[in-house]
């Protein structure tokens, strides 16, 4: 039968039977009990002990069972509670092994959730919008439909260049930030245009592709917002394929709406006008999250990844 732990009732008819020289084959046949644990509890009582001290001896023991809590040493907390706040996840801190830690990676989560550290420093978590959410923003009337890419990049999943883009929109919709973010090595691009207007952002991503070495990048996946209406013009202008996301879907551009919400997090707030904000901010937020390394890269840094791809005289003008 399935083991169970003897309750205080049947210690006291134990000690009752006990006390009546019943055998220990007989009580364990009237307990439903093996003899062995019978056996075990009236030797205890013919120390001259009782049912009470049996069970609080028992209470004891018990205590002692289990895993002990883990403590780690001062250095490694205090290292895992400041890499926290510069934007890594527990997954990298022990993946990257950058400095030794004694547990795993859910350890750590436990930790958090216990209040060991803080927990509002972890990533944000949960959806940003609710199931069956319908977009109702403007939508480009004539687009190229993010399904003709495959067609044209057969390799597209495994092939450097692609981007996908949006803008990160600051107070009353009066200013935004244009965001790039390169699907392999997940590197993070930020220009700050002068407006938000179409015009604004086809201004800036031309001068952007200027710098730019030819055909370095292939193809970009925008999401159907209308301030990339002008998305022809930049096309042409600079021989790269402008592909548009089916509207109110933004899981087909996973990787930027999550960059969005890092940078979000990072600093580039909601309640921020970007056209009173220095360029060298928006930037400083980008290169932080740019060197933090990530699971999913083997735990290098984006910056390391596209670096693979890129030489480092062209990398000052990406970035």
């Amino acid at each position: 039968m399935t083991y169970t732990h003897l309750t205080t009732d049947e210690l006291v008819m134990i000690e009752s039977y006990f006390k009546i020289n019943q055998s220990v084959a007989k009580t364990a046949h009237c307990l439903n009990r093996s003899r062995q644990t019978i056996h075990k509890v009236y030797l205890f009582f013919k120390q001259g002990k009782s049912a009470l001290e049996y069970y609080q001896q028992y209470k004891k023991n018990k205590s002692n069972c289990g895993r002990r809590p883990l403590v780690l040493p001062e250095e490694q907390s205090e290292y895992i509670q400041r890499k926290v706040v510069q934007g890594w996840t527990p997954d990298v801190i022990v993946g990257r092994a950058a400095f030794p830690i004694r547990c795993s990676a859910r350890t750590i989560y436990r930790m958090f959730k216990k209040g060991l550290f803080n927990p509002s420093d972890l990533p944000m978590k949960g959806k940003r919008k609710p199931n069956g959410h319908q977009e109702r923003r403007g939508k480009q009337a004539f687009r190229r439909s993010i399904h003709e890419r495959e067609k044209d990049y057969s390799q597209f999943s495994n092939e450097f260049g692609h981007l996908e883009g949006d803008t990160i929109v600051g107070l009353k919709h009066k200013s935004a930030v244009i965001t790039l973010v390169e699907r392999l090595s997940k590197v993070i691009i930020t220009l700050k245009p002068c407006g938000r207007q179409a015009i604004d952002i086809e201004k800036k991503l031309n001068h952007w592709f200027e710098s730019v070495p030819k055909n370095l990048f292939k193809s970009i996946t925008f999401d159907c917002g209308k301030e990339f209406s002008n998305w022809k013009q930049i096309s042409n202008a600079n021989d790269i394929a402008i592909y548009f996301a089916d509207p109110g879907t933004p899981s087909q551009r996973g990787l930027n709406e999550n960059s969005n919400g890092l940078l979000r997090r990072d600093g580039l707030l909601k309640s921020m006008d970007f056209n009173s904000v220095d360029e060298s901010f928006i930037q400083s937020v980008t290169s932080k999250r740019n060197n933090i390394p990530r699971k999913s890269l083997d735990y290098r840094t984006p910056l390391e990844v596209f670096l693979s791809y890129v030489s480092i005289d062209d990398l000052s003008n990406l970035i």
